[in-house]
């Protein structure tokens, strides 16, 4: 109820940046959404369409004792799946590698214990079966080490044969793509950030592990006054079931599966928004965008893989990465994604869209629909945490929709 009446008696205009008309009630909702929390932290919203950016607006604190600014960086979780989906469909587009060659082609130790059919088209629409890291590492902290994690998954064994069933790989979805995308080029990560997307983009930030000097850069999290849990150090009494866990096994998924996808051991000793963490290359969860960086990605996706006169993405493997792949409820999401290659359906309040992108646990989010020549990026620095993200995102992109069929349609239209 608190958050409904901070909504509906917010500031309107609580934002600083660049708004076209025709979306100006995109703005204000933005205004409504943050107003009560811009103490508490900021956030960022950028929308490209027809081409042009329409939507360019930030506000609140990207720390304690600074503001967030226009080139402001955040975390953005699993919204980075998106963009290093859209590297790899470059490299595909530069005949660097393809979807349905076995993986083991080209990362030979990758083949053991039973993996050697497994290819990117599996590990894209999350049908490798490889979404273990709980049992897989003995501390979260061995994330930060990237040829470390490599191992490791060259090394796993997946749970299921690769294309009998889907399952979201949260965190091993980095280091299975990733991996594959250097063993092809025999190039870093961030080279191939650098050269095939940062360049040719101009983006004014993206990265796969931050660098010592943009740290800056970075919204931090603020600090959160939570009475430490007391539990006795002799005690062995096992978790006790959560309401979530219950719900889980209700809905007919194992609370298992999607502990050992989401959650490493050791998880209370490590931060994606430590200087360690931002530092680390951890591609399926600790991308660091600005909003203009995220929104130019799917612009450009949005125009058919073009952008300012450069063919990015091949026609032919554009209509291969928005195609479909697996329409079932995986066993880790909660409801039916619609798995593309990296990426998912557009989730909104109501609103139809043909599109796709990826959202993050800290309710970030990018995604493009081609259909409407339109893009759309949201980051902040607020403690959300939720698999299917945050309301702000599902209302922004509903609202956003609605403002581009306002000017297509003559409508805004709910549905």
């Amino acid at each position: 109820m608190q958050q409904l009446k901070n909504y509906l008696f917010a500031q309107t205009q609580n934002y600083q940046g660049h708004v076209d008309a025709r979306f100006i009630d995109l703005a204000q909702q933005f205004s409504r959404m943050q107003d009560a929390r811009a103490k508490q932290g900021g956030a960022a919203l950028a929308v490209y369409f027809q081409g042009h950016k329409v939507i360019d607006i930030y506000t609140g604190k990207k720390s304690e004792t600074e503001n967030w600014q226009s080139d402001t960086l955040a975390v953005c979780y699993s919204t980075g799946k998106g963009v290093l989906s859209t590297l790899t469909h470059i490299l595909v587009s530069e005949g660097l590698l393809d979807y349905d060659t076995p993986v083991a082609k080209y990362w030979p130790e990758f083949g053991q214990n039973g993996k050697d059919k497994i290819t990117l088209r599996h590990m894209l629409s999350h049908q490798s079966g490889l979404y273990d890291i709980r049992n897989n590492i003995a501390a979260a902290v061995e994330m930060t080490d990237w040829s470390h994690m490599l191992d490791v998954v060259a090394k796993a064994k997946p749970r299921f044969a690769a294309g009998t069933a889907a399952a979201y790989q949260p965190l091993t979805f980095g280091w299975q793509v990733g991996g594959v995308l250097e063993r092809a080029t025999g190039k870093p990560l961030a080279e191939l950030m650098q050269t095939y997307l940062v360049e040719p983009l101009a983006l004014d930030g993206a990265y796969f592990g931050v660098p010592e000097t943009e740290l800056q850069r970075v919204a931090r999290l603020f600090p959160q006054n939570k009475k430490p849990i007391q539990q006795s150090k002799t005690s062995k009494t096992p978790r006790k079931a959560s309401p979530f866990d219950k719900l889980i096994e209700l809905s007919g998924q194992s609370s298992q599966d999607f502990q050992d996808a989401m959650i490493p051991k050791g998880m209370k000793h490590f931060s994606f928004f430590s200087d360690q963490g931002l530092k680390a290359v951890i591609p399926a969860a600790n991308g660091v965008f600005t909003v203009n960086s995220l929104a130019k990605i799917y612009a450009m996706l949005a125009n058919d893989g073009q952008w300012n006169g450069q063919q990015l993405i091949r026609p032919s493997v554009m209509r291969e990465l928005s195609t479909v792949q697996y329409t079932k409820r995986d066993r880790i999401m909660p409801l039916p994604l619609h798995w593309r290659l990296g990426y998912h359906r557009v989730l909104t309040l109501g609103k139809s869209s043909q599109g796709f992108g990826h959202m993050g646990f800290n309710g970030s989010g990018a995604w493009c629909d081609p259909e409407r020549g339109l893009s759309f990026a949201y980051t902040h620095n607020f403690p959300v945490a939720s698999i299917t993200g945050d309301y702000r995102l599902w209302g922004l992109t509903q609202e956003t929709l609605r403002c581009a069929d306002q000017v297509l349609r003559g409508r805004k239209g709910w549905f």
